[in-house]
């Protein structure tokens, strides 16, 4: 039977189990993950938090990975600014980066999500309002919703991937896994 593995990577958490090619000793998955085997089923920025899926079938690696299935993944976004109607209409139709267009996707604005204290914390200006948004998107391009909010004047101050598919975080603390069961 498969192995799927929910876990809340930290900030600052390679999505690897080892570091090569660093002078000095970065966290990685196996300061968290001793379970021999399983690997992580597509990755999440070493500045980016949340949920990261692990597995030791390759089937469901490949499904849950691949942005031919088009999974759903969902992030909670803390952004510079508030994002207008404007904004938010870019961002539901596709916005365009240097590398083309992105799909639609979801994108609302949503009340501050009480989340556990980010180590470090997000700098705060008394100047620069800040918001929170729900971003879901079904591709996975390299630092796409960092890219996409900074596309429409709203950069990033700090992403959670809240969900996959059916999959979510539900009451995971930061550096916690849980199994689940593979679909």
């Amino acid at each position: 039977m498969s192995r799927l593995i929910l876990f809340n990577k930290p900030m600052n958490v390679l999505s690897q189990f080892t570091d090569r090619g660093s002078p000095t000793k970065r966290a990685t998955l196996s300061d968290f993950i001793d379970m021999p085997g399983v690997y992580p089923a597509g990755r999440l920025d070493r500045d980016s938090e949340g949920l990261l899926l692990l597995t030791d079938d390759g089937r469901l690696q490949a499904r849950i990975a691949d942005p031919k299935f088009k999974l759903p993944k969902t992030y909670l976004v803390q952004v510079e600014g508030i994002p207008d109607a404007a904004a938010l209409d870019q961002l539901a139709h596709g916005v365009m980066l240097n590398d083309g267009p992105t799909l639609p996707a979801e994108a609302e604005l949503i009340d501050d999500p009480q989340l556990w204290p980010r180590d470090p914390p997000v700098r705060f200006r008394k100047t620069v309002p800040d918001c929170w948004l729900r971003l879901t998107i079904r591709e996975g391009r390299n630092r796409q919703v960092r890219r996409m909010t900074a596309a429409v004047g709203n950069p990033t101050l700090r992403l959670v991937r809240w969900s996959i598919g059916d999959w979510q975080l539900d009451g995971l603390q930061p550096g916690q896994f849980r199994e689940a069961p593979a679909r």
